[in-house]
């Protein structure tokens, strides 16, 4: 089935009970997770610039996370993840459905979702200014990033629903190296007449953040090809 959603969640636990956050996330809280309706997989990072991390979830749509089964998975914490939720700092929770996915020509999606970097890009767009944003990401920006080899691929999400922060779109940049951000590929898409058109625009004012990949996917019971 089709990943046509997503949960993307950070959290950063303290350093003196990091090992227990990542054995709570890697034991329970991801595995219950997977056995619920709709959820086809997810996968952790690191930030690379903090002891913050990221889980991104894939579903086959947002109703994944409105049936009675997630509802109760939800509802009904053990006492380690209500005290693991009350207990972690710059807690983020951005559900969106699934609004563009390019890849270079030889990225199969397994390759995609394994990538060991992902870089995410959140925007507050106006509604008036959407459909030419929408336009300018897919038609100018990441094809000029995607010829750089590294930068293997890009999906992009409507937020539907999400805190702490506004936010309207998320796009997941997935990429084998990160030196892939200081490439003359990206210098270029990021110079581009359109885009030097955007940033001028008040709202233009995007959420940047790195992580490489912790630990080995997950697969949920909706688990499949795109």
């Amino acid at each position: 089935m089709p990943i046509d959603a997503v949960l993307f969640s950070e959290m950063t636990p303290a350093p003196d009970w990091e090992e227990r956050f990542n054995s709570w996330y890697d034991t329970h809280h991801i595995p219950l997770r997977m056995t619920s309706e709709g959820f086809v997989g997810a996968q952790r990072y690191r930030s690379t610039s903090d002891n913050g991390y990221l889980a991104i979830y894939d579903m086959t749509g947002v109703d994944a996370l409105s049936t009675p089964q997630y509802q109760e998975i939800k509802g009904n914490p053990s006492e380690e993840t209500a005290w693991m939720l009350k207990s972690v700092s710059n807690f983020t929770r951005y559900i969106g459905h699934l609004i563009g996915w390019q890849t270079r020509e030889e990225v199969s999606e397994e390759d995609l979702l394994n990538s060991r970097y992902a870089y995410g890009v959140l925007f507050n767009v106006p509604e008036d200014r959407q459909a030419e944003f929408d336009d300018w990401y897919d038609t100018d920006h990441v094809p000029l990033l995607l010829k750089n080899e590294h930068w293997l691929g890009c999906r992009r999400y409507r937020i539907v629903d999400g805190a702490p922060d506004k936010v309207t779109h998320l796009a997941i940049h997935h990429l084998a190296d990160l030196a892939a951000l200081e490439s003359p590929e990206r210098a270029a898409a990021r110079q581009t007449e359109w885009r030097d058109r955007l940033s001028q625009e008040p709202w233009f004012k995007g959420r940047y953040v790195t992580f490489e990949r912790h630990g080995e996917r997950f697969d949920g019971i909706a688990s499949s090809t795109k």
